[in-house]
């Protein structure tokens, strides 16, 4: 992947980590390799939003920038493996740091977990209403006609 040259300018140094880290995945897949070597199938079950194409993809792109280190063993079916590197490795209060800021303003941001839903009413009270109207009058009562 092309990097952009942030050499001489004020902010440099944080465009260039974010540039690293950038898009949706990137970061995703760097936490879940801070625990340990993990193979491609791992990495897809951990994150089910992402598609197979995207996921070779961002590992790639990470690959290329000397974050994640991919090992392919000569065996029938092949075996890859993704470790991250050294330089991954000194990511990793980086992406503790994301971690922990996303759990505290976790209620304010989109991926909050959803409310709880609203619980329906009960059926037996309300279903009777629904063919009141149809009801022949019982005697003795008055002549009251529920309409929904």
């Amino acid at each position: 992947m092309k990097r952009r040259d942030f050499a001489h300018r004020p902010g440099c140094a944080v465009e260039a980590t974010l540039d690293l880290i950038d898009g949706k995945w990137k970061g995703v897949i760097l936490f879940h390799l801070q625990a340990g070597t993990q193979r491609f199938g791992e990495l897809r079950r951990r994150m089910p939003g992402i598609t197979q194409r995207m996921l070779t993809k961002q590992l790639r792109a990470l690959e290329d920038d000397n974050l994640v280190i991919r090992k392919v063993y000569a065996e029938v079916p092949p075996r890859v493996e993704y470790t991250l590197s050294e330089t991954g490795e000194s990511l990793r209060p980086v992406i503790d740091t994301l971690k922990a800021w996303g759990e505290r303003h976790q209620e304010q941001l989109s991926c909050a977990p959803a409310p709880e839903p609203l619980k329906a009413p009960d059926r037996a009270a309300w279903f009777p209403l629904l063919f009141a109207h149809r009801l022949p009058p019982i005697s003795g009562a008055p002549n009251i006609r529920i309409f929904a």
